[in-house]
């Protein structure tokens, strides 16, 4: 059968769902409600990834070793195993605590495989090959699997099988050099932003996949490499010179000249900073006509966006020049008067005092089973029709253990033994 199946009911379920755990999921709000989704990710990028999955309903069922995800241990915790990253990235997934490398822990997951969509995974290839959960393993099971691998770089190239982490990545893909091309001393940005930039390609990769197969009954393979991914990001506005191959092609570096040129930084205040951008000619004249400076006006062809451009460094300066003379305040104010863009700097500390997203509702204190009070962001996608929502919050190691292997089929006994031969953990 092609595309999904309806329930007399009238449900929207994929097709291959039609055991008695889905009474449970169906309970859920978000669009992915009835999809299951085997998580073979662990850290941050992959986490990330099949959370977001997980908030717009999916049953996420997060596979671990028995001594849990590495990530369980970084970050600040109250409780050992259960750290602020953790509890940020792995929320909505049922943890099931296995040791995939004995035959007992693998028979587990392929007992799981005929109830899943997607596998999602974030191992190296032949570690995973090696596990017996590759794709043409899985897909012997699950002819119809979305089985999707983000890899460091990709297995066709040069690089394959590589180890990556976030600051390789953002090492080779010129992001750090971005960092420093001003000062000349390369540095990383203080987020894990390769981890996360590609973690919600991962996701956008997964939910492509499973609407092809809605579509035609498909599964596939989904590679999401790294590297490639973090190019093509960067590269979107700092492709400069390099976009024209021919012979006639302008003599310019790659790089966004307006952003490279310097000077581009929060303007400082009396009391502060504040970040505010000028963008059309107008607001520029605006801007010096309404702090009284109409003699730094006109030292630039204001409405001309190519002068302004050329000059972009000295422009800013400028700027900072009139801002130096004013409180963040009254900074803010004229900015609001003239619609020109502008905002306090804010810190992390700071963040959920602000204004708006306190008006939006996006921190939220919550109860945690085991770790009492904590605050969390909720996610951040509004679907009108079907809203995504937080079900469950990140789990204990092998919290849902022995209620996935009741799924899979295997009794009380069978748990029993291999809890006895360490096969597998339980909370």
């Amino acid at each position: 059968m092609l595309g999904p199946r309806m329930q007399e009911a009238g449900e929207f379920i994929p097709q291959s769902q039609s055991h008695a755990w889905m009474e449970t999921v169906l309970t859920r709000t978000g669009p992915l409600a009835g999809y299951r989704i085997l998580d073979l990710t662990a850290v941050v990028l992959g986490p990330l990834a099949t959370q977001i999955l997980g908030d717009f309903g999916a049953d996420i069922i997060k596979v671990e070793p028995p001594t849990g995800d590495l990530m369980r241990a970084n970050g600040v915790s109250k409780t050992r195993g259960m750290s602020s990253i953790f509890l940020a990235i792995n929320r909505n997934k049922r943890s099931l605590a296995v040791d995939l490398k004995t035959p007992e822990g693998l028979e587990v997951v392929q007992r799981l495989l005929p109830t899943i969509d997607a596998v999602v995974h974030n191992m190296r290839v032949p570690a995973i090959e090696r596990l017996g959960l590759g794709f043409e393993a899985v897909r012997r099971i699950k002819p119809d699997i979305v089985y999707c691998v983000a890899t460091g770089f990709g297995e066709a190239g040069a690089h394959a099988g590589r180890p990556a982490f976030d600051d390789v990545i953002q090492a080779s893909s010129g992001l750090a050099d971005l960092l420093g091309h001003e000062s000349g001393i390369p540095d990383y940005v203080p987020t894990l932003l390769a981890d996360k930039t590609c973690g919600m390609a991962l996701c956008n990769a997964v939910l492509a996949a499973l609407l092809h197969r809605e579509r035609t009954g498909q599964g596939q393979q989904v590679e999401v490499p790294m590297l490639e991914t973090m190019v093509a990001f960067n590269m979107a506005e700092h492709l400069g010179g390099l976009t024209f191959a021919g012979p006639d092609a302008p003599d310019a570096p790659a790089g966004y000249a307006r952003l490279l040129a310097g000077g581009r930084k929060p303007a400082p205040t009396k009391d502060g900073y504040i970040a505010l951008l000028p963008y059309g000619g107008e607001h520029w004249v605006d801007f010096f006509a309404a702090a009284g400076r109409d003699d730094l006006a006109r030292q630039f062809d204001l409405k001309d966006k190519h002068a302004r451009n050329a000059r972009v460094k000295e422009l800013y300066a400028a700027m900072h020049e009139v801002t130096r003379t004013l409180t963040t305040q009254e900074a803010l104010a004229m900015c609001e008067r003239l619609d020109i863009p502008a905002t306090r700097l804010w810190s992390l500390q700071d963040l959920p005092e602000h204004p708006h997203l306190q008006s939006v509702d996006l921190f939220q204190v919550v109860e945690h089973p085991s770790e009492g009070p904590i605050r969390s962001v909720r996610p951040p996608t509004l679907f009108s029709a079907s809203p995504a929502d937080v079900a469950r919050q990140a789990p204990r190691v092998g919290e849902h253990t022995r209620e996935l292997l009741l799924e899979a089929g295997l009794t009380d006994t069978d748990i029993a033994a291999l809890l006895a031969q360490g096969r597998i953990h339980c909370a």
